[in-house]
């Protein structure tokens, strides 16, 4: 697996080794049972610290798309399509993205995620 990071970037280098490891779920090049590199050997080839690199797996971890289980490391979930829902993530992290850089704010952003709720179900949230 390929990890790129942006030392310039004002992307939190946690949440791009996330962003790598989510892209490789939604194209299928990570798939459901694959172990990630173990924390130590990325941070190496990034030159940066090893607990950088915990951050953005263990944001992961909190969005489902793998399992942290000791002795194993970090692996690709095996249930709820990761794939599918990486790339729903991935959706909402632009649409947040886009919605900032208009001024919105969260409860504007969560009243518009609501009423396509409410377009798609033909009814009440």
């Amino acid at each position: 697996m390929l990890f790129r990071v942006d030392t310039g970037s004002p992307v939190p280098l946690g949440e791009q080794i996330a962003a790598c490891v989510r892209g490789a779920i939604a194209e299928g090049n990570a798939a459901p049972g694959d172990r990630l590199p173990a924390a130590r050997e990325v941070a190496d080839s990034l030159g940066i610290n090893v607990h950088t690199v915990l951050r953005g797996y263990q944001r992961l971890r909190d969005e489902g798309l793998i399992e942290l289980r000791r002795g194993r490391g970090a692996v690709v979930t095996a249930g709820d399509a990761p794939a599918g829902r990486a790339r729903l993530v991935e959706s909402a992290a632009r649409l947040v993205a886009d919605a900032r850089s208009l001024g919105m704010t969260d409860q504007e952003v969560l009243g518009l995620v609501r009423a396509g709720l409410v377009r798609t179900r033909g009814g009440g949230a």
